[in-house]
């Protein structure tokens, strides 16, 4: 496979974002529980990985359609899928910025929590995403906040010091969790402000180890952070960036028992009415 071709395809697949996922389960449930979800809604999961949010709308007896780039994501989630029984969930590989392979207006309710926020081409993933929403339907969006103190933003923040800068004409993913720009990008696809909404939200990573083998899981699984590690073992710097994610990762832990981790991170949940 020419894994060159696509940059976002290749840094998906590099780890293994199950193992990730695993600890975020219970938040994925509990996001579910608040969308009304029922047994004659055909659902969109964009970016869904192995089945955070897509497994549990299924449960509900939604129609479920699980998007993501990385084949080893999709292939992990129809596995969880079948291991469940659930023959009204199946995952297939896709593009958030091209979705060609879905028909318009095909979905009443499309859901990408802290997916889409990571494809290129911000405007194509609004535009695709309202696209393939029936009128009437609801686009739900979780996206991590730029600059938030809570964990995934100074996550990212730190692992970005340790990396080169972006390629030019780069956008960042973060600027999905920043309102104005979300109400500027649906617009561009058709939508009016008023069917615009936010709140902020809160998903709990909760994890059977401590936080320094938490962060040894980010180290070993988790693109961005893979690419972190790599970059600063060229720069002689693996070890200074461990130790920050240590201090991260001990300081926002609210466990108090030492095998175990549990930290909650705040993010934007976008509401679009088609």
């Amino acid at each position: 496979m020419n894994m060159t071709m696509n940059p976002n395809k290749a840094l998906w697949e590099k780890g293994d974002f199950t193992q990730i996922a695993q600890t975020m389960r219970q938040s994925g449930e509990a996001l579910v529980a608040q969308l009304g979800i029922t047994n004659d809604l055909n659902v969109l999961d964009l970016g869904c990985g192995d089945g955070t949010t897509a497994i549990p709308v299924a449960e509900r007896g939604a129609r479920v359609l699980g998007v993501d780039i990385a084949r080893n994501l999709v292939e992990a989630g129809n596995r969880r899928a079948s291991a469940q029984g659930l023959t009204n969930c199946t995952f297939q590989e896709g593009d958030a910025t091209d979705l060609h392979e879905l028909k318009e207006a095909s979905f009443d309710l499309v859901i990408s929590i802290f997916g889409a926020m990571f494809a290129p081409k911000p405007v194509e993933v609004a535009k695709e995403m309202v696209r393939v929403t029936r009128p009437g339907g609801r686009i739900v969006m979780g996206n991590w906040i730029p600059g938030d103190p809570t964990l995934v933003a100074q996550l990212l923040r730190i692992s970005s010091a340790y990396t080169p800068p972006p390629p030019e004409g780069f956008i960042s993913p973060m600027l999905w969790g920043v309102e104005s720009h979300v109400i500027e990008r649906f617009e561009q696809a058709g939508v009016v402000r008023e069917n615009i909404s936010f709140l902020r939200d809160t998903f709990t990573f909760n994890a059977p180890y401590s936080p320094s083998e938490f962060v040894n899981q980010f180290k070993n699984y988790y693109g961005p952070t893979m690419n972190a590690f790599e970059a600063a073992e060229r720069n002689g710097k693996a070890r200074e960036l461990q130790q920050d994610l240590n201090a991260l990762f001990e300081s926002q832990n609210t466990s108090s028992d030492q095998y175990s981790t549990s930290i909650a991170a705040t993010f934007l949940r976008v509401t679009v009415i088609r």
